[in-house]
This record gives C-alpha cells, structure tokens and sequence, in this order.
C-alpha cells in the first residue's frame, strides 16, 4: 500500500471520529435543550447557537468527507454512455472543477472570511466564541477537499478509479 493511500485511510477514518463526535454533541445538546424547555420550564440559552454551530460543522466537514470517499450526490445518466476513454477524461475534469471551487471558494474566501472575523473581533451571541473559530472550518475542510481531488486524480490517471 502507498504513503498516500496509507495517509487517505488514516485521514477519513480520523474525519469519522470527528463527524461522529460532532454529531453526538449535536444529539445531546438538542435533547437536553428538549429536557430543560418542557420537564424543567426552563431553557438553556447557549444549546441553540450550539447547535448551530454543530451543525455548521458537521455539514460542511462532512461534504469534505464525502468528496473523498467519492460517495457525492452525482448524476451519472450521460456520464455513463461514455467510453472509457472519455469517461477518464470527464473525471479529471471534474476533479479539477471540484479543486478549484474548493481552492477559490473554500480555501480563499473561507481564510478571508476567518481573518476579517478574527480582526474585527466578532463573538457569537451566546457562546462569546470568535467566530473566526467557527468559519474555520472552511478553508479548513476546503484543503481537504483539494487533497482528495489530487488523490483522485492519481487514482484516476493510474486507472484505479474508472466510475
């Protein structure tokens, strides 16, 4: 097995400890959220902003862990009338497209969008979190995304990845 191949396993697997940790805070936030409004009458004010944030995290490093177990919504209908021959060509394309929206959008917009945050000294409401840290997780999951391409892509021209 390869450095990268070795290095692709040990990152989604490190990405799935996180997502599923994410995701029970998530649950547990919610619920107690549930528990203290309608067992205690009362309300917690930081588990809706939690929970965003949450949310925020699970969904966007999620999309980076998904671009790179290849198992994004796609439609495949005129993809899959191709030769093999072509189709090579169009995943390189799109792998080249999926790396430079991650690379324009996530990575720069995304280190622009935490500096100015940070600079300004923006805090959430609740949490008095600087917001930079929540944004972070942009450019963040964006360099993931655009490690996966350049790994898909050596797949790809090595013809180890054909669908």
């Amino acid at each position: 097995m390869k450095t990268a191949d070795i290095l692709f396993n040990k990152l989604c697997r490190i990405m799935e400890i996180i997502l599923i940790s994410i995701f029970g805070l998530l649950v547990v936030d919610v619920l107690s959220q549930v528990f203290s409004r309608y067992v205690l009458n009362t309300s917690f004010t930081f588990t809706e902003e939690l929970a965003r944030f949450s949310l925020i995290w699970l969904s966007i490093l999620g999309a980076a862990y998904l671009n790179g177990k290849r198992e994004h919504l796609s439609m495949d209908f005129l993809y899959q009338k191709l030769s093999i021959k072509h189709r090579k060509k169009v995943l390189i394309f799109i792998e080249i497209c999926i790396f430079l929206f991650a690379l324009i959008v996530m990575v720069i917009g995304g280190f622009n969008l935490v500096y100015t945050t940070l600079h300004l000294e923006q805090l959430s409401g609740t949490l008095r979190i600087p917001l930079g840290y929540i944004y972070a997780i942009l450019p963040l999951s964006g360099l993931l995304i655009m490690w996966f391409s350049i790994y898909h892509m050596g797949k790809i021209i090595t013809n180890k990845i054909i669908d």
